[in-house]
């Protein structure tokens, strides 16, 4: 296997570099203003830790493979095109309306209870660039009015003439029938053809979205149309790079879903936190190689803290209407929380509380943290982890940052000081505190709001700045163990390397499975596993399109599932894709019980509702070769390592400094043990070992964190 993967975030572009049996990890810093130079970079530091030449590996290797939060960056700056919308006659409103609840989606839940001082968000699509054509489609699918393809002439060229970029086509019922929706499709090109330089992209809801809804499906297709130009040009540069450099085959894109595709058959809106949820992936492959349960994955880079769940057996959340940013979509997508507190993030003085707020505004990779020395003036979570003592300023990067803690004590001095009337140092370590005790909160109510206890899983704690806060988090999450995973500093652009190749169809159904009022099971068998095919052949058809075999495609169903009308549905993978008599709809009721027993406890079931069935969905991917994680446990003799120096530390619940061992990855061997307090400084990432904690490595490079 050669493979290189590709995590490009905020701060840092990580690199996983596979060749034959060799796995090499390289960082470099972001090049927001061109990301193929921050790739080449780091993709050179890896190929001369491996000894080999850049083009000859680019010429060699069997796949390239992107993650990046381009999208999510472009959403929150609002950096797009001027987008139109075309919609039923009648629903002219439904987009701005937003359900009623536009002033809540995406707020904070501090936010969400104080909605009188909540703001809209600026809209996607401004009112005036909205129109509506004369057309109806039924909710069975049946033409009630013909489409008026004069109307549709006028309403397009009256957007186009009012400055739209884009349109976007989301028709009432187009799930049911989208001959409305082709139709207007094919009379925008006839009236503004591709090959002239005034065409404009033109997206539709039905292909974006199968499911019922118009308001989530108009603006799941609204942000996908929104990112379409900045993310098509972004990603063709980096495709350009590749090729200049002797890459010939398609680049590989991941996806939000869990897997990835080529850019051809990639929407914007898929790539949305496709970075993070690649180390979910990782971490759900780690759980399925090694066994060790219940797993809570924290992803913390320079600019965001990410949160992923994945209880045992490697099963991942999904949210099947997430929402991005301030906008409510309908896309599956596995399920993650994001905090802004990353090593980058900003701590700033709240003077309703008296305290210190961190994040979300980040310092990023330019100027970044003040102690960068490029300019930033403001003190961030990385300027407090170098004054108390954390961060080694000759070594950190690999040496190819240079940390300046004169910067960093000027700028906490400038903007903190004064303000809380306290040292440098007590500053210092408020801002270490106050970041462990946020992100600790973020993990333990993503648990317990699905029913776990945090002490029942493992923490895996990585990306460039996981291993130096994971102890404090721990502690204040009340988790036992934590484990920093092989390569740990570039998991997540690890994960990318491991993703399948993966498209998911979904259509909103509703199927009855057992219906309470005259007690009958649902027969429409015929009409089952016509959707299921349907749904199958779409997925095959984009995987065939990318060149894989129709033979080596592999299906898996799921649906989303509800006793009689509860509100909250479940999402229920089955290991069978037909329905073919009456045991296959009770094992699929059984399949739904167990999994509702598990989630919400024994008892909880009510059958005798009803069972419903309102979304169908198909997986569709194909296999291939996954990086392989060894066991993770090691019953021989542990000694102490020798440190490599010593320097004064200081910790959060200490009121004096430690003189603390200072290790180097020479210590990182399975043969050893550290005892807390301590500090070990790697190529890409500082382990800190609290006092009360050990730190024992395993043979292939992972590092439990046990509590004494």
């Amino acid at each position: 296997m050669k493979r290189i993967s590709v995590d490009i975030g905020g701060t840092f572009t990580d690199c996983f570099f596979v060749w034959d049996d060799k796995y090499i990890e390289a960082k470099a810093l972001t090049t927001h203003h061109n990301l193929a130079l921050g790739f080449n970079e780091a993709l050179d530091i890896a190929c001369r830790r491996a000894g080999l030449d850049r083009d000859q590996v680019l010429s060699e290797v069997d796949s390239v493979r992107y993650a990046t939060t381009l999208g999510t960056n472009a959403l929150i700056e609002r950096k797009g095109p001027k987008v139109g919308a075309i919609v039923t006659h009648g629903f002219e409103d439904t987009i701005p309306l937003s359900r009623g609840r536009g002033y809540g989606e995406g707020l904070d839940p501090a936010m969400q209870q104080n909605l009188p001082a909540a703001k809209r968000p600026e809209p996607l699509v401004p009112r005036h660039l909205i129109r509506s054509v004369k057309e109806r489609v039924n909710s069975a699918g049946k033409i009630v009015v013909p489409l008026d393809e004069d109307d549709v002439r006028k309403m397009v060229r009256e957007l186009v003439d009012n400055g739209a970029e884009a349109l976007v086509v989301s028709l009432t019922n187009s799930t049911e029938n989208p001959e409305h929706e082709l139709r207007i499709l094919e009379i925008v090109l006839e009236e503004y053809p591709s090959h002239e330089l005034g065409a404009i992209p033109v997206l539709l809801g039905h292909q974006v979205s199968g499911r019922k809804g118009e308001y989530v499906r108009a603006t799941s297709t609204i942000v996908d149309a929104f990112l379409h130009e900045i993310m098509f040009h972004a990603l063709s540069q980096l495709a350009n790079n590749l090729r200049d450099s002797g890459y010939e085959k398609p680049m590989m894109v991941i996806h939000n879903s869990g897997g990835m595709a080529q850019m051809n058959s990639t929407d914007a809106l898929q790539t949305i936190h496709s970075g993070p949820i690649a180390g979910v992936g990782a971490a759900e492959h780690l759980s399925n190689e090694t066994g060790i349960g219940n797993v809570i994955a924290t992803d913390m880079g320079g600019t965001s803290f990410d949160i992923g769940l994945v209880p045992a057996g490697g099963v991942k959340h999904y949210d099947f209407q997430p929402t991005i940013d301030r906008w409510l979509v309908s896309v599956p997508m596995v399920h993650l929380l994001t905090l802004g507190a990353g090593g980058g993030s900003i701590a700033s003085y709240d003077r309703i509380h008296k305290g210190i707020k961190i994040g979300p505004e980040s310092a990023g990779s330019n100027p970044g943290p003040a102690c960068y020395d490029r300019g930033g003036l403001r003190p961030t979570v990385t300027d407090a982890d170098l004054l108390l003592g954390y961060l080694d300023p000759n070594n950190y990067a690999n040496g190819f940052i240079k940390l300046n803690p004169k910067r960093s004590i000027f700028a906490i001095e400038e903007n903190l000081c004064d303000e809380l009337d306290m040292d440098v140092i007590d500053v210092a370590k408020e801002i270490k505190r106050n970041v462990d005790e946020q992100m600790a909160i973020g993990i333990a109510k993503e648990l317990r709001v699905r029913g776990y206890l945090p002490e029942d899983f493992t923490m895996l704690a990585y990306g460039g700045n996981g291993p130096l806060h994971a102890c404090g988090i721990a502690d204040h999450a009340g988790i036992k163990k934590i484990l920093a995973p092989p390569f740990s500093s570039v998991f997540s652009a690890c994960g990318a390397g491991n993703m399948k190749p993966l498209h998911i169809h979904e259509r909103g159904a509703h199927v009855v499975l057992y219906n309470a009022t005259n007690r009958s099971l649902y027969d429409k068998y015929d009409e089952f596993n016509a959707i299921v095919e349907e749904l199958e052949a779409k997925g095959r058809e984009d995987l065939v399109r990318q060149g894989f075999d129709p033979e080596d495609v592999r299906y898996r169903l799921e649906m989303d599932m509800r006793y009689g009308n509860q509100l909250v549905t479940t999402a229920v993978v089955f290991d069978i894709t037909r329905m073919d008599g009456v045991g296959d709809v009770l094992h699929m009721i059984r399949t739904f019980s167990d999994i509702y027993q598990q989630r919400y406890g024994e008892g909880s079931q009510a059958p005798e509702a009803g069972i419903r069935v309102t979304t169908i969905r198909v997986a569709s991917f194909v296999e291939g070769d996954v990086v392989k994680f060894e066991s993770l446990d090691y019953a021989g003799e542990r000694t102490e390592p020798i440190p490599v120096s010593y320097r004064d530390v200081h910790f959060v619940k200490e009121p004096k400094p430690i003189n603390t061992p200072i290790f180097d990855a020479t210590a990182l061997t399975h043969e050893h043990r550290i005892v807390g307090p301590a500090i070990v400084t790697t190529e890409n990432t500082t382990y800190l070992v609290e006092p009360g904690w050990r730190l024992e490595p395993t043979p292939q490079g992972a590092v439990w964190f046990l509590r004494d």
